[in-house]
């Protein structure tokens, strides 16, 4: 690995970089920070974060990420409704895992996802990364949908996710976004570790 343009990379990333990708990178990782905290503000942080990167993924050619973007867009207005409005009697939605039917719907949402996006990248548009981009895509795509149901296992989607981006995003020249989702990689290790913690803590206030 050459060390000395990844340096560069960086140092020219920083450089170049617009206000508008410094505005999506602060509120990406402020978004991450407050999901490992069960704080609401993970909704309204991503929301920013998540139209900003809609823009930046079409000018690069990731379609496929500029489309799960969009969902995180809608994924976010759901979880805050959802997040805000626990059962009767409860002072907040629990931390908890996913059971047995729960786990296949998930595989049969990424699985469809993956050979949804795969074909129309494949055969609609000019992207040279339409294996990884959709992997990636429908990886996202389920992460988003068990966090916005406080699932632990939605941690496990975005170590996934992120570890695949880093070279992807590399790939694409994107050195900063591709450092930023380094970060996200062991924000989301922290996560999955306090949502145990957290499914614990809710799963013993039930007993």
């Amino acid at each position: 690995m050459n060390w000395q343009y990844i340096v560069n990379g960086l140092t020219v990333g920083l450089q170049e970089m617009s206000w508008l990708e410094a505005i999506a990178v602060f509120f990406g990782l402020a978004s991450v920070y407050y999901s490992m905290r069960e704080n609401i503000r993970v909704f309204p942080t991503g929301i920013i974060s998540t139209l900003i990167y809609v823009w930046i993924c079409l000018q690069v050619g990731l379609y496929a990420d500029m489309g799960i973007n969009a969902y995180y867009f809608s994924m976010s207005i759901f979880g805050w409704y959802v997040w805000t409005h626990p059962k009767p009697g409860k002072a907040a939605v629990p931390v908890t895992w996913m059971q047995g039917r729960e786990v296949v719907q998930a595989l049969g949402l990424f699985l469809a996802a993956y050979a949804l996006l795969y074909f129309l990248l494949r055969y609609y548009t000019d992207s040279d990364v339409p294996y990884w981009d959709s992997f990636t895509t429908a990886a996202a795509f389920v992460g988003m949908w068990l966090m916005a149901r406080k699932k632990v296992e939605n941690w496990i989607a975005w170590i996934v996710t992120d570890l695949v981006s880093v070279p992807l995003y590399f790939y694409k020249g994107l050195i900063l976004t591709s450092f930023q989702f380094l970060v996200f990689t062991a924000l989301a290790v922290l996560g999955l570790i306090a949502w145990i913690h957290a499914a614990r803590k809710y799963a013993a206030l039930d007993e």
